[in-house]
């Protein structure tokens, strides 16, 4: 594999930092949506560091050298468009970098509902002393669904809360490190009644999109959470805002969309048992210097002909693991 001589980026107006080194080894074009399809002629790499774009397809027709892509994000859906799964262009993503913050932030969320923070803060602004009982997170039943490296990193962290965790994958299995029995998420609708709260980071496929429906909705307990740090694709909007209006579950908490920026009108916003985040939970402070290392690192791997790293099954839709 010989050496990259000229490298696309995808950045828009903020452009990745750590680059002095991949610019001192190649020619750097860094564009925004309009200009990508005249940047991707002649280029050997594409960097998609804008990962919430949707331009790459429409720009493809215009890669006629591109052999490796890579995005600045764990999910791939934005750029695992037919041309580019049947193609030799090798995709990786910067799998690992969100893993603890996501975990984090599903902590964050499920303390918010049991200890009723959000109530405590509205009544703070109120003046109000209004004495009020919590509930006990340890000894709870999560479900998470999507046992990649951001769901055991939140397996983890809830076990160490003291909360009793399962999975659910593409395959069933027991004995796991991080979550002692997987279920398969194909029979999803059989192990959520007893969950307290659902996590859903899957991957965005074909089998997971629309994964939880009114079915799935309809199989959990009155009392359950559901929390989605995965893809907003993952989940039928109308049928959890019927899910929540009828109190067929608890709550939500919600870091990602359908469709974002999520409609001002949207009833999600004002429903007093839903907790909206704008796609941020896995975004800390240092995190874009920590995508652009991931990259250098990549790409100087790419140049010496060595192996790259999370290199994504482009059938799989992620990179291979058990998941």
């Amino acid at each position: 594999m010989g050496p990259v001589t000229t490298l696309t980026v995808l950045c828009g107006d903020l452009k990745p930092p750590g680059m002095r080194d991949v610019e001192a080894a190649a020619e750097v074009r860094y564009t925004g949506e309009a200009g990508l399809a005249e940047a991707l002629r002649g280029a050997d790499a594409l960097f998609v560091y804008d990962f919430l774009s949707t331009a790459v397809p429409g720009a493809w027709h215009a890669a006629d050298r591109v052999r490796w892509l890579h995005i600045a994000s764990a999910g791939v859906d934005p750029v695992l468009f037919p041309a580019l799964r049947e193609s030799d262009v090798v995709l990786t993503n910067s799998r690992g970098v969100f893993d603890d913050a996501i975990a984090e932030y599903v902590l964050g969320v499920v303390l918010t509902f049991a200890k009723d923070f959000a109530r405590s803060l509205d009544l703070q602004r109120e003046s109000r002393w209004q004495h009020r009982e919590s509930e006990r997170i340890a000894g709870k039943d999560v479900l998470v669904v999507g046992t990649g490296p951001i769901g055991r990193a939140i397996a983890r962290l809830l076990r160490a809360a003291g909360m009793r965790v399962t999975g659910a994958g593409r395959r069933a299995r027991t004995g796991d490190p991080d979550f002692g029995t997987v279920h398969a998420s194909g029979e999803l609708p059989r192990h959520l009644p007893w969950a307290d709260y659902v996590v859903a980071v899957a991957p965005l496929t074909e089998k997971t999109k629309g994964l939880f429906d009114a079915r799935a909705f309809a199989a959990m307990k009155p009392s359950a959470r559901f929390i989605n740090v995965g893809r907003g694709e993952l989940v039928v909007t109308a049928d959890l805002i019927t899910a929540l209006k009828t109190e067929r579950i608890a709550g939500a908490a919600l870091d990602v969309f359908e469709t974002e920026p999520l409609p001002p009108e949207n009833p999600l916003w004002t429903m007093e048992n839903v907790l909206v985040s704008p796609h941020m939970s896995g975004d800390y402070l240092g995190w874009r210097d920590t995508l652009g290392e991931v990259f250098a690192e990549n790409f100087r791997r790419w140049l010496a002909g060595e192996p790259l790293l999370n290199v994504v099954d482009k059938k799989l839709g992620y990179v291979p693991g058990a998941v």
